[in-house]
């Protein structure tokens, strides 16, 4: 599987209340937690976020409460893929029960701006920056993550699973 897009980058620490406001927890609308990505951090992000796009953050992404409206509202918003240095563990495990792609890469960060544009091939890790040229590796995904990811998220890869044992 392989992505691309253009960067929106964040520093470190960006913890879910950065990522979807409390104040819209009691929202389950994807299409409205979309609206409000980054509400208090960048406003316009889910305008420019629309035409699809990568994260590219720094460590401990995703840290704070744990809440799946944090991933659901990126992926909604049209981000194809999150690279960090680091993700918080329960982040990790919401985001790819939602099928939204991550991946750590410890260079990312300082190799790749604001902007810039990228291709992500999830199974060998690597993120080739087609703006400066420079290749980096991440940790690739294991094929159980990938199939998950491909199918949209945990639900609707055990469905498939029972549909493919029948």
């Amino acid at each position: 599987m392989k992505l691309e897009g253009n960067v929106y980058k964040f520093g470190d620490h960006i913890d879910t209340d950065l990522i979807i406001p409390a104040r819209y927890l009691n929202v389950s609308d994807e299409d409205e937690l979309a609206k409000n990505c980054f509400a208090d951090l960048r406003p316009d992000f889910p305008v420019k976020a629309k035409s699809g796009g990568i994260i590219v953050a720094g460590e401990n992404f995703g840290c704070g409460s744990s809440r799946e409206h944090a991933p659901i509202a990126i992926k909604a918003a049209g981000i194809h893929c999150v690279i960090a240095k680091s993700f918080a563990r329960i982040f990790y495990r919401n985001a790819f029960n939602i099928g939204l792609p991550i991946l750590e890469a410890s260079m990312a960060h300082d190799l790749i701006g604001e902007g810039d544009h990228v291709s992500v091939d999830l199974a060998s890790g690597e993120i080739q920056n087609e703006t400066n040229g420079q290749i980096i590796k991440a940790m690739p995904l294991p094929p159980f993550m990938r199939a998950m990811v491909e199918c949209g998220g945990l639900v609707p890869y055990i469905k498939q699973q029972a549909q493919n044992s029948k």
